[in-house]
């Protein structure tokens, strides 16, 4: 990411899925059990031993002993290890990795982080079905998550990776930031987990108050309420009405993990909003569908928030028992609670009524497990590789939207070797042709993929429908103006005014994407919104904006949301990603020196992190420090030679050298790292003209424009290299094609006019 703006905040979530009943080796006579004490145990304050919690609830407790949330962490032991570790050895892409016990401990010999082998003891298993990972202490506090886990279904070990390994040193490596438990696991798989990181010894001290998910993880610190029941007991004059001490539990206890999203501040606590402490990835187009259903690995939120049952008032613990955590029904009668001719009156105003449960309305044999409603309205999409994960936006198939653009459909889903035209067939023959004129977000959010200009009346469509949801409409405006630009400014400025914090939020984001001097005339009022995720997305697409000097009576709200930047900075001390966002919003504040240092942390945090050295070059470029400039492109292009951004962030950098011919191969491969990037194409072309190659400029830019949906500045630039040729009916292509893309540009109208009228006097 460059220096003009942070787009995003960078979100991290665990790799976590939990699960039932233990497998293992039988442990030999020698190998007997060493039962140890879990050393990262402290009892924060406010809380308490959860060994107190069962004391007086056994009931919940032996319940939620059965679920996979009580085994989400566990120190590694007969009792709690799945996979097999006598003497197997595994291979994957030439890396051989070896499970063995020696002493009545678990151990692993594989490459280790310099990729030469080691031995390295497991201390904690990690999730439990359908799959279990295993952790090991690196040193410096560091737990890493080995990337080879045990399939508890198929009883095999598997690699997590996909493509070819990572080199050691990189993001990615087993023994890199993205493996590591206190990074980017330690929020979801414990209870009240605090990181610790210390940036001037660049270690861990991490504690937590249990080993795996326990009680005070859903319900709070238990300190009070241990406090109000003991006092209970011994004065059985106090009322029931008394405080007992802890929240009440909602949804947001299941959205802080069950969410794709970004920690703004350290310690949630059961009871307070989810926006206040976290910022949840909206509809991007790298981890959702264009009809909204689960891309990537977003877990529930997201998606759950797209659908009828949560505008309806649906909540997790409608479904999902709060203890067991698992289903207060089986099959279809989940669903019949309220999907029934008579629906719960709670419901009755959204309708939900009516027989679903009939082959009358699943067109399958009753009981059958294509009749069940979960595997039409929620298909599973699998991740880690043997994980599958339904999705909760609770679609209806949509045969046609798949053949349009690519997204899923339980019909097909199911019956392999179908076409999506044969399942459209049958559900016309069900029921009409009416479900084909739906309304969906699919059309709108698929042409903005595409840059198409006409996608964004579909999305300020969506966003002034009262039907759509906040994360819709959101999503939308950030879609609306990576393709609208400034033209959107309006939009933006009005949705900064919605009630629903999802939409500010959009708002905010997509502030980032209009111009710099409009942003604080659209945006400028949610500096001091009541959400803390908005007040942080708004001050970061406002850091390096040039009207901050007219904040005025502002000014107070944008300081206190910078303090609101610098703790989600303070929760993240440990992620380069955040670091390297901090960095460049110093840099917007004109204060290149902490700015550089900020740089300087998140390379020390994450090496392999190339973002962070192209922006630290650029800082060095833009002070006039040349020769750092050079050395950390270079020390960057090392590293990540395949990287497009930094090659062609290091062409700019030579043109502005002027070193044109070196700056000319740099673009060059970027061009062919990233051929479908325009921009990089566009500037490409630019150097080559500079140079006297305006043959070959136009060339390229014909080929581009011939292989797919050019944007505006490439076809304005291949227009003005055919003027500059005289190919004038090449050039009148551009021209006619860019107008599709303005309509109503008065000068393109006459170049039309003067080039058809050049190409008739020839």
């Amino acid at each position: 990411m460059g220096l003009g703006g942070v787009r995003r905040i960078i979100v991290w979530v665990a790799v976590s899925v939990f699960a039932t009943l233990p497998f293992g080796p039988p442990a030999s006579a020698d190998d007997s059990p060493i039962i140890t004490p879990d050393r990262l145990i402290s009892i924060h304050d406010g809380f308490v031993d959860e060994a107190k919690c069962t004391s007086c609830h056994a009931d919940q407790a032996a319940a939620f002993a059965k679920s996979h949330h009580a085994k989400a962490m566990t120190l590694a032991d007969d009792g709690t290890v799945r996979g097999d570790f006598n003497d197997i050895r595994f291979d994957h892409d030439g890396i051989a990795t070896t499970f063995f016990r020696r002493d009545g401990r678990f151990y692993v010999r594989t490459e280790g982080p310099d990729g030469t082998e080691a031995e390295f003891e497991v201390k904690y298993t990690f999730a439990y079905e359908p799959l279990q990972q295993y952790l090991v202490d690196l040193g410096g506090g560091r737990l890493q998550a080995l990337d080879v886990a045990w399939d508890t279904g198929k009883k095999q070990w598997f690699w997590l990776g996909q493509g070819k390994p990572a080199k050691p040193g990189s993001t990615y490596y087993w023994t890199g930031p993205f493996y590591r438990w206190n990074r980017t696991c330690i929020d979801c798989h414990s209870t009240d987990p605090q990181a610790n990181f210390m940036p001037n010894l660049n270690e861990y001290r991490s504690t937590y108050v249990a080993t795996s998910i326990g009680c005070q993880s859903c319900h709070g610190a238990g300190a009070k309420h241990v406090e109000w029941a003991e006092s209970k007991s011994r004065d059985a004059s106090m009322t029931v009405r008394s405080d007992p001490g802890l929240p009440k539990v909602d949804a947001s206890a299941c959205f802080g993990c069950h969410a794709r999203r970004t920690k703004l501040l350290d310690g949630y606590r059961p009871g307070h909003r989810f926006l206040d402490h976290f910022s949840p990835a909206l509809l991007r187009p790298d981890l959702y569908f264009p009809d909204g259903q689960i891309l990537d690995e977003v877990f529930e939120y997201g998606s759950f928030q797209q659908s009828k049952m949560s505008r309806a008032g649906v909540t997790c613990l409608d479904c999902h028992k709060p203890h067991e955590a698992a289903l207060k029904a089986e099959g279809n009668a989940l669903c019949t609670q309220c999907h029934t001719a008579s629906p719960p009156e709670r419901f009755q105003k959204f309708n939900p009524g009516g027989d679903f449960d009939t082959p009358a309305h699943t067109h399958h044999p009753m009981g059958s497990t294509a009749a069940q409603c979960a595997n039409c309205h929620m298909p599973e999409r699998t991740y880690m590789k043997v994980d599958p994960r339904r999705d909760h936006s609770f679609v209806i198939p949509r045969p046609d939207l798949s053949a349009a653009y690519g997204t899923p459909n339980a019909c097909t889903g199911c019956h392999e070797g179908k076409t999506d035209a044969w399942a459209a067939e049958n559900l016309d023959k069900w029921y009409g042709t009416a479900w084909r004129s739906r309304s969906s977000i699919a059309h709108a959010f698929a042409g903005a993929a595409q840059n198409d200009p006409a996608s964004v009346s579909a999305l300020r469509k969506l966003v002034a429908d009262g039907e759509q949801a906040g994360i819709v409409k959101g999503s939308a405006l950030i879609a609306m103006s990576r393709v609208g630009g400034a033209g959107v400014a309006t939009d933006v400025k009005s949705a900064a005014g919605n009630s629903d914090p999802l939409v500010r939020l959009g708002a905010a984001e997509a502030a980032g994407n209009l111009p710099p001097e409009g942003r604080l005339d659209a945006i400028g009022k949610l500096l001091g919104d009541e959400t803390r995720a908005v007040r942080v997305a708004a001050v970061t697409a406002l850091g390096s904006t040039p009207s901050l000097n007219l904040l005025g009576d502002q000014r107070g709200a944008f300081n206190a949301a910078v303090d609101d930047l610098r703790a989600y900075v303070q929760a993240n001390v440990d992620v380069a990603e955040a670091q390297n966002n901090y960095g460049t919003f110093l840099f917007g504040q004109q204060n290149p020196s902490e700015a550089e240092k900020a740089f300087s942390q998140a390379i020390v945090l994450d090496p392999a992190l190339s973002g962070a050295r192209l922006n630290l070059a650029e800082l060095y470029r833009a002070t006039g420090q040349n020769e750092k400039s050079e050395r950390v492109y270079a020390e960057a292009i090392a590293i990540s030679p395949d990287q497009a951004d930094l090659r062609y962030g290091h062409g700019l950098s030579l043109v502005r050298q002027r070193a044109v011919p070196e700056a000319i191969q740099e673009l060059a491969e970027s061009v062919r790292l990233a051929p479908d990037n325009s921009r990089y194409r566009t500037t490409l072309a630019i150097a080559l003209d500079s140079v006297g190659r305006t043959e070959d400029a136009f060339a390229m830019l014909g080929e581009t424009i011939a292989s797919g949906q050019p944007d505006a500045n490439l076809l304005g630039t291949a227009i003005q290299f055919g003027l500059k040729l005289q190919r004038f009916p090449k050039t009148l292509e551009y021209a006619e094609a860019l107008s599709r893309l303005q309509p109503n540009d008065p000068q393109l109208t006459q170049l039309i006019e003067q080039l058809q009228a050049a190409i008739k006097a020839k």
